[in-house]
């Protein structure tokens, strides 16, 4: 059986393709998680792709990975910026984590330069738009396959 890992999204990517498309474009985040399995199935991974606009629960969701995925994906949203959390969360988790952003984080807002996440990612993937998640997934394979 084809090895899993997470695809995690934080908080408002379910109005992703509705929220600032000027900022993340047109792509609803069901696009994304087709266009993600679809690749993962060429890759001989499996998907499993989630969405929180909770805290708590994405940190359940990582909790869940530890003895059920290969490596997780995550753009954690506006938690990048505030949650310790979410990284405590990741620090229990042995495999390999790549951090998504759609947008490029340092080009916007201050506040929005630091990431918690990034001090566990094995590799931050920013401004490549939603093509980002493909990238991201390229790594985790080639992380496990390598």
């Amino acid at each position: 059986m084809p090895k899993l890992v997470t695809l995690l999204n934080g908080p408002n990517l379910n109005l992703l393709g509705l929220r600032q498309p000027e900022i993340y474009g047109r792509e609803t985040l069901a696009d994304v998680a087709a266009k993600v399995s679809e690749l993962a199935e060429d890759l001989g991974l499996r998907i499993r792709a989630l969405q929180s606009n909770h805290e708590g629960q994405l940190v359940d969701w990582i909790h869940e990975a530890r003895g059920t995925s290969a490596g997780i994906i995550i753009n954690p949203g506006a938690y990048s910026h505030t949650s310790v959390a979410i990284l405590d969360a990741l620090h229990a988790y042995e495999g390999p984590v790549i951090e998504v952003h759609i947008s490029n984080i340092h080009k916007r807002e201050a506040f929005r330069h630091h990431s918690y996440v990034s001090a566990r990612a094995d590799g931050v993937i920013a401004g490549c738009g939603t093509e980002g998640y493909l990238l991201a997934l390229r790594r985790i394979a080639s992380l496990l396959h390598g």
